[in-house]
C-alpha cells in the first residue's frame, strides 16, 4: 500500500524538501471522500495536484498525503497551512519521506511492491514492523497554541491573494450576524464550509442553496462574531477560487 511505513518513519530524521507532504492529526470521523476532496481543494491554491492519498486502515487513520508537481509547491503549503484548524483539527505538516508512485513512476525511479519486498528480504531479512506512531508521543498536543476565541482569527495569518478585493455590491448591507459568501467552487459542500468558520466563536450553520451554486449563507449568534469571521476568512483560496464574504441583506 502506497506510503506503507510513513507515519512510522517521520520521527528522529531530517526530511529533505520535496514535493509531496504528509499530514497528520485529521480528524478521523470525516468520510475518506469528503476528507480527500477538501484536502484538493484547500491545497490547489499552492500549486497543481498531482495526487491526494488517504486510507480506511487503522494504521492510516488520521493522515493523508499530497503530491505536488514541484517541491516549491509544497514548501508553501507546509509554511501556510501548518496548525491550520481542518474539521476542528489543527493539521501538522510535514515533507514526506516516501516518494509516492505517482512522482516515482513521473521520474522512471517506480519499482512495484513485490519487487521491493523481495529485494529488502534478500538484502538482510523482513524488517521489524514499525508500531503504529502515536500522535501524542511527536509532540502533537498543542497546549501551547492559544484558543482562536477571544484572540486574533487564526486565519489572519494567510496572506491576503494578490490583486483580489472583495467584490461588495453598490449598497452594501450593515453588520449583521449572517455572512454572505460567494466565488464558492460548485463543488463546495456545506460539510466543507463549516470546516472553515466552525472555528470562529458564535457559528452556527451553513446554508447553501441548491438552485445557486457558489454561494452561501454562514450564521453566527452575533454580528460581532460574523465580523472576526469575515476578516479571517476574507479572500481564503478554496481551489483558486477566494471567498468573498459580505454581510447579508436582511
Amino acid at each position: 500500500m502506497e506510503m506503507q511505513q510513513e507515519a512510522n518513519q517521520q520521527q528522529g530524521s531530517e526530511v529533505s524538501p520535496n514535493q509531496t507532504i504528509y499530514i497528520n492529526n485529521l480528524n478521523e470521523k470525516v468520510k475518506l471522500d469528503e476528507l480527500k476532496k477538501s484536502l484538493n481543494s484547500v491545497f490547489s491554491q499552492f500549486g497543481k495536484i498531482l495526487d491526494v492519498l488517504a486510507f480506511k486502515t487503522l494504521k492510516h487513520k488520521g493522515q493523508a498525503w499530497v503530491v505536488f508537481d514541484n517541491a516549491k509547491s509544497a514548501s508553501t503549503a507546509i509554511e501556510k497551512m501548518n496548525d491550520f484548524p481542518f474539521y476542528d483539527k489543527r493539521m501538522r505538516i510535514q515533507y514526506a519521506k516516501t516518494k509516492s508512485d505517482v512522482v516515482a513512476k513521473a521520474d522512471g525511479t517506480f519499482v512495484p511492491r513485490e519487487k521491493r519486498k523481495r529485494h529488502e528480504e534478500k538484502a538482510g531479512g523482513k524488517k521489524k514492523k514499525d508500531q503504529h506512531h502515536d500522535s501524542t508521543q511527536m509532540g502533537m498536543a498543542n497546549s501551547a497554541y492559544p484558543g482562536v476565541y477571544g484572540t486574533a482569527p487564526p486565519l489572519s495569518q494567510v496572506p491576503y491573494p494578490a490583486g483580489v478585493k472583495p467584490i461588495l455590491p453598490e449598497a452594501p448591507a450593515p453588520p449583521n450576524n449572517i455572512l454572505f459568501v460567494q466565488n464558492l467552487p460548485h463543488e463546495t459542500t456545506p460539510m466543507m464550509l463549516q470546516m472553515f468558520f466552525c472555528q470562529y466563536q458564535g457559528f452556527k450553520e451553513v446554508r447553501m442553496v441548491e438552485a445557486k451554486p457558489g454561494i452561501a449563507f454562514v450564521e453566527f449568534a452575533d454580528e460581532m462574531q460574523s465580523t472576526v469571521a469575515m476578516q479571517g476568512l476574507q479572500g481564503f483560496k478554496i481551489q483558486q477560487d477566494p471567498m468573498l464574504i459580505t454581510y447579508a441583506k436582511k
